[in-house]
């Protein structure tokens, strides 16, 4: 499969990724691509809180015909910059991570 992508997300209402505007300390709202369709809220923080601590973790769903499904990205905010770097080193570019009993290919 191919690997996920992790990496600091825009500030809202700013597409530029490279040099997002935020505070001294403050939490990072990270960007995950390229997520199996397995993935959902609670595996998502699952898998960002071996980490740090998880503030929100949001897979970005899709309708279809009454149902949802997942789009392959989600939001992870960690509880500070420290934990964010230390989940986006430790996630990106992983191709299998495993989530509770499941390993989870991407």
């Amino acid at each position: 499969g191919r690997p996920l992508t992790v990496k600091i997300a825009a500030p809202r209402g700013d597409a530029r990724v490279d040099a997002p505007r935020r505070q001294p300390g403050s939490p990072l709202r990270i960007f995950v691509c390229n997520l199996p369709s397995q993935v959902d809220n609670p595996r998502l923080e699952e898998l960002f809180s071996k980490h740090g601590k998880v503030v929100d973790a949001r897979v970005v769903y899709e309708r279809r015909e009454g149902a949802s499904c997942s789009r392959g990205f989600g939001f992870v905010t960690m509880a500070t910059g420290e934990e964010s770097y230390k989940a986006i080193r430790a996630l990106n570019k992983q191709v299998s991570v495993t989530v509770g009993r499941f390993s989870v290919s991407a």
